[in-house]
């Protein structure tokens, strides 16, 4: 038996949920994927799967082994990696997610010097905004903003987002300027932003010295699409606090103006995410440091100093 292949199987299995998923990610027969299972099982002499025609599940003896078995793997790449990472250089499919703004604003245009460095790196581009199974769609990393509350993942910092209160000329136009804050209970529109994944709509929040606002305010229109959003606010459908990075073209061609300028909004951070066990992966690596590099050069999302 080929304990470390079997292991790799059972491993693959507990974190997709699925045989079939598992041994495509694995680029595997089914039936020998199968067979490494029930080899493993009859090894340790005990059933580590529960298996119904719907789902897969981990028996408690299957969870305890996961925890041991992917602790050795991981050890296993380790070591792998200590030995060849110096002389070979990374290579292989990278796969990666974050949302359409973030990667059509900063990542892209970047990519050629990635690309440059590392040529035998191929990048699978994901855009989305929603929540991202990172095992069980076997993506190596993701770009999130906002704080990252999972335990089971590591989280690198590598820049904030900056917000900005702004509007388009029509907007202002036809309602005026905002003088506080307040006005946006009676007198004017919000574009709200709500999260794809839970429906919360976010507020608005203003600082200026000890004075802290936060307005949920009127809306006639909702998003939760960073692109559509922006055509809101360029549209003149109601005031909107964006990212800098996102509207920093349109501020300079007038298309938006800043409004309440004396207030400054909230910050968000912007993590890279990934999975513990991956972290030792060259490509995986590389990126992660060439993409906090990126950002830290940035003076749309780089951090303040501590």
């Amino acid at each position: 038996m080929d304990q470390l292949a079997a292991m790799r199987a059972f491993v693959r299995v507990v974190e997709t949920g699925s045989f079939t998923r598992a041994a495509d990610l694995m680029d595997m027969p089914k039936a020998t994927f199968t067979k490494h299972i029930q080899t493993l099982e009859g090894h340790l002499r005990t059933r580590l799967l529960n298996r119904t025609t719907r789902r897969v599940t981990v028996t408690p003896d299957g969870a305890a082994y996961y925890e041991r078995a992917l602790a050795i793997l991981n050890d296993v790449d380790e070591l792998d990696g200590s030995l060849s990472s110096a002389q070979a250089a990374p290579r292989g499919r990278l796969r990666i997610d974050l949302s359409p703004s973030l990667a059509t604003r900063l990542l892209i245009p970047a990519l050629p010097d990635f690309l440059a460095r590392y040529p035998d790196i191929a990048l699978d581009v994901g855009c989305t905004d929603r929540p991202v199974d990172l095992l069980g769609e076997n993506v190596d990393c993701v770009i999130r903003v906002g704080e990252i509350h999972d335990p089971n993942l590591v989280a690198r910092r590598i820049g904030e987002l900056h917000f900005m209160a702004v509007a388009a000329p029509s907007y202002i136009a036809r309602h005026g300027m905002p003088a506080h804050p307040r006005d946006f209970d009676d007198r004017h529109l919000m574009i709200r932003y709500f999260s794809a994944q839970t429906g919360r709509y976010y507020p608005f929040d203003f600082v200026r010295g000890t004075e802290v606002v936060e307005v949920t305010g009127r809306y006639r229109v909702a998003s939760n699409d960073g692109n559509a959003y922006l055509a809101a606010g360029l549209a003149g459908l109601g005031v909107m606090q964006a990212p800098r990075f996102q509207i920093e073209e349109h501020l300079r061609s007038g298309a938006l103006v800043p409004v309440l300028a004396d207030w400054t909004p909230g910050e968000m951070p912007i993590h890279v995410v990934y999975p513990p066990s991956r972290h030792l992966s060259n490509r995986l690596r590389v990126f992660v440091d060439w993409v906090a590099e990126l950002f830290a050069r940035s003076e749309l999302v780089r951090r303040a100093a501590a």
